[in-house]
């Protein structure tokens, strides 16, 4: 064993999963950021965190509404989801720059993404501050899947991208 920066420690946690949030402003104006850093957290009731820079457009977003739609991409949404991680809210619908389809929740301001995989309507019940990003715990309040077999999206690190089958 030998010691390393942090940095390259952490090349060694792929493949991750890559995910889609959607929140929105006061308005209703939805924006999409893509994350990887995300995790259930509980079975009962059931919850899961998000955690977003807080330099982004996002974050303010979640902050303010107190909820968001966590969205599972498929692989053939990778263009998609790079465009979405690589693009401001501040600057451009990514709704309509994309193509996505935004579908009404149920219980959140925040659309699904009819092309995802898997959508969570997802209410904050907590939040923690850790250096640059918010932590974001929401109970997931409704879930939805996709009538089509379709593979999940998996960052393998180094700019490789696969899709396994859900």
């Amino acid at each position: 064993m030998k010691e390393v920066p942090v940095d390259e420690a952490w090349e060694r946690k792929y493949p991750e999963r890559t995910v889609l949030v959607v929140s929105c402003d006061s308005e209703g104006k939805a924006n999409i950021i893509t994350l990887g850093w995300n995790m259930p957290t509980s079975s009962v009731p059931p919850t899961v965190a998000i955690s977003v820079g807080l330099e982004n457009h996002s974050h303010r977003l979640i902050s303010e509404a107190g909820e968001f739609v966590l969205c599972f991409p498929s692989i053939e949404m990778l263009d998609e989801v790079m465009y979405c991680g690589t693009h401001s809210g501040r600057d451009v619908n990514k709704f309509k720059e994309t193509g996505l389809t935004p579908v009404r929740a149920r219980h959140v301001r925040p659309p699904l993404i009819a092309e995802a995989v898997v959508n969570m309507e997802c209410r904050i019940v907590g939040q923690h501050r850790t250096g640059d990003h918010t932590i974001f715990v929401g109970e997931i309040l409704a879930a939805y899947v996709s009538d089509e077999e379709r593979r999940v999206l998996f960052n393998l690190g180094q700019d490789r991208y696969e899709g396994f089958p859900w």
